[in-house]
């Protein structure tokens, strides 16, 4: 009996590390596209401190993972101790810096709102010029998601870092139409665009295009981000038992 249940555990392990592994492998995927995507939000990735490093961090752990639920798979299948030993204490402090992850984000969720956003925008922006990163990044979300702000064109009226010509009222030529939303593609109609004519401007704010856009996917990542830590949870407890239970 007790031999059917080591049996048992040992392909249990077995299978939740071949989760493990698909698992390292989907976040390695995501970190890699995210860096090397060609449409636009590698720009905006890498004019943020803070999502490029997330991007890396993604990556890493993605490796991480995939390398870790090779090892898991392994140890099970040859019944090896030290494969085993080594696999819990990485895969628990892996979980631990999981956890401590999503804390923090909950923690600081009030800076992703509307208005930490609009205030931000409002006090930083700088139009078109491109060598400040902040508004060199802001252009390129615009451009990409064809939106205007945060909440809308009306973000813009009381901005006045970078003077604007006569024929341009307070909109920025990164909410006009494009034929094509990038910043090689040609205009619509620009100058009707800065002269404020409106069916010429994109007049939907970037927050609900982009929270629209990634909705479904934060909820995917989400299920995904527990899923995960659930099936760590189970491999540890199964490698902590089969590895007392290997004679």
């Amino acid at each position: 009996m007790e031999g059917d249940c080591l049996s048992c555990m040992k392909y249990l392990m077995f299978l939740f590390n071949f989760f493990i592994f698909l698992g390292g492998a989907c976040l390695l995927g995501l970190g890699i596209w995210v860096i090397v995507d060609p449409t636009g939000f590698r720009e905006i990735v890498a004019a943020n401190p803070l999502l490029f490093t997330g991007a890396y961090i993604m990556l890493a752990m993605g490796a991480m993972l995939f390398l870790l639920g090779f090892l898991g798979c392994c140890g099970a299948i040859r019944e090896n101790k030290c494969l085993l030993l080594f696999f819990f204490m990485f895969i628990l402090l892996i979980f631990l810096a999981e956890l401590s992850a999503a804390i923090l984000a909950f923690i600081f969720r009030e800076n992703l709102t509307r208005e930490f956003f609009t205030k931000e925008l409002k006090k930083h922006y700088q139009r078109n010029n491109d060598t400040d990163v902040f508004s060199s990044t802001w252009n390129s979300v615009m451009i990409t998601f064809a939106c205007c702000g945060v909440n809308g064109p009306e973000d813009f009226e009381d901005i006045r870092h970078v003077p604007y010509s006569s024929l341009e009222k307070s909109t920025p030529e990164a909410c006009c139409q494009r034929e094509l939303q990038s910043r090689e593609g040609m205009f619509v109609n620009k100058e009707a665009c800065l002269e404020g004519i409106e069916r010429f401007q994109n007049r939907q704010g970037c927050y609900t295009v982009i929270l629209n856009s990634f909705e479904t996917y934060v909820y995917l990542a989400g299920a995904l981000a527990i899923g995960v830590l659930a099936i760590e949870l189970f491999a540890m407890i199964f490698a902590m038992c089969l590895f007392r239970g290997i004679q």
